[in-house]
């Protein structure tokens, strides 16, 4: 629409202005009528963005387009930070490519309501009230009630992966240059494996990985220090940063989640190391010192770092089934992780002893838990273990020559976004990566999300049925 200037003749409206309006416009719309559906919105436009990147003759070294299930499967696995790869990272991509790759990685990690939440924020200039609560689904800090610190937590929440990730650029960076790489490679190493391991992603920019330096502790605790990081959620950082190590003042999911991530983090490390401790193909050759790191270096990068040091086609049957169970765990809330989450575990567990003492409440560190979040915890459990056995089937039916452990195997990985693999994502038809990816995008927007984005509204049933109970077991 034009407008008349003081000297009578009609003023042009920037066609970029006008453009730039509608979209806000739009965006305003869908962040006040469905934030949820804005977060998903926000996180397909993201995949197909970066799928056309990659698919570019620009992003290959061959100098050729890359196929659009090549693309799409780099481009979901990397927002989702996944891992999983068709093609070499280091061989197949250019330095465009792979940068393209890296900033998917950080935008992926952020997260997809954080994201959206940021969107919003960006273009209403304020987050409603409908936002705020989406904002506080994400980072779970729905409890404090506080809708008007959302927007500043927000800021705080990328301030601080930022500055965590810059930490360990300058760290890795150093140890690249200390073992012989010259200054623009190893600090293009160091921010890669920097974003790559905070946000639990798993790629790497060597063609052999992470092998050349098994043995080398320097480089490792670094990696394993921002994947665990990353996988304790922005709630759990939030209250970290704010009580430091002072117990007492933790809220329940702060506790949770770290008791059951060191839990995970030794048993795993124990598991794995005594199953693959004779095992000459992965690490029986090795010393003491280098068992024991591997070990634990496994057991993090398990629960969906997606960094390997062994080639997880050799590790022994027992090792391959807890690996599976420990993916499918996952790690915290709101976390750069995936899987069912560790507080998910928790409560289940909980509810299992309650039941077995014959206590009527869930309870925990003299806190009570709601039966509305035990109802969620079998809700994601039930949603997970569905998606898990909708995609090996749907895999088997497509690749009938694949074994069902390396099957189920590559499916919890994608599920659970880890990125681990026996190499069979890569010898897969179309149809097959096109399951992967949807096990990948289900598993990084989250079950419970995902349906609230779909549901146009919650639904109050206003009547109540007599109560029957039906014999369980």
């Amino acid at each position: 629409m034009s407008t008349t200037a003081p000297t009578g003749e009609p003023e042009r409206v920037n066609p970029l202005a006008r453009a730039s309006a509608r979209v806000r416009d739009v965006v305003d719309r869908l962040a006040a009528g469905s934030p949820a559906r804005l977060a998903l919105g926000v996180f397909v436009v993201a995949i197909a963005l970066f799928t056309l990147l990659l698919a570019l003759p620009i992003s290959s070294r061959s100098g050729t387009f890359t196929s659009l299930q090549d693309a799409m499967f780099t481009a979901v696995s990397a927002v989702c930070v996944t891992g999983l790869t068709v093609v070499s990272t280091a061989t197949h991509w250019t330095f465009f490519g792979q940068l393209v790759i890296l900033i998917a990685i950080f935008v992926g990690g952020l997260g997809i309501l954080t994201l959206a939440s940021v969107l919003s924020l960006a273009v209403t200039k304020r987050l409603g009230v409908r936002g705020k609560l989406l904002a506080q689904q994400s980072m779970n800090t729905a409890a404090s009630g506080k809708l008007g610190e959302v927007g500043s937590l927000l800021r705080i929440v990328i301030s601080t992966s930022v500055t965590i990730q810059a930490f360990l650029t300058l760290w890795l960076s150093i140890r690249f240059w200390i073992i012989g790489e010259d200054l623009w490679q190893g600090l293009w190493h160091g921010v890669f494996y920097a974003i790559s391991s905070y946000n639990n992603a798993g790629f790497t920019p060597h063609s052999d990985g992470l092998v050349p330096y098994e043995t080398d502790p320097w480089l490792l605790t670094p990696l394993m220090l921002g994947v665990f990081l990353g996988s304790l959620g922005f709630p759990v950082m939030m209250v970290l940063i704010k009580h430091r190590f002072h117990g007492r003042a933790w809220n329940l999911h702060t506790k949770l989640t770290i008791v059951v991530s060191l839990i995970l983090v030794v048993g795993g490390a124990l598991a794995w190391g005594l199953s693959e401790w004779e095992n000459r193909a992965t690490i029986g050759a090795m010393s003491v010192r280098d068992k024991l790191l591997h070990a634990l270096f496994a057991s993090i990068m398990t629960r969906s770092g997606g960094f390997n040091l062994v080639d997880q086609d050799q590790m022994h049957p027992a090792t391959m089934v807890f690996t599976d169970a420990l993916m499918f765990a996952g790690g915290g809330s709101a976390s750069t992780a995936g899987g069912i989450k560790v507080t998910t575990i928790a409560v289940m567990f909980l509810a299992i002893l309650a039941e077995a003492r014959g206590t009527a409440q869930i309870q925990a560190f003299g806190r009570r838990i709601p039966e509305s979040t035990m109802r969620v915890a079998i809700a994601v459990t039930a949603m997970g273990a569905s998606l898990v056995m909708a995609g090996t089937i749907a895999l088997m039916a497509i690749d009938p020559e694949a074994s069902l452990d390396h099957v189920v195997f590559e499916t919890i990985s994608a599920f659970a976004t880890v990125g681990l693999s026996t190499g069979l994502s890569g010898e897969l038809p179309p149809a097959g990566k096109y399951v992967l990816i949807a096990l990948m995008f289900l598993g990084r927007v989250g079950t419970i999300t995902f349906a609230t984005a779909l549901s146009l509204r919650h639904r109050r049933q206003l009547y109540t049925y007599p109560e029957e109970r039906p014999i369980i077991g």
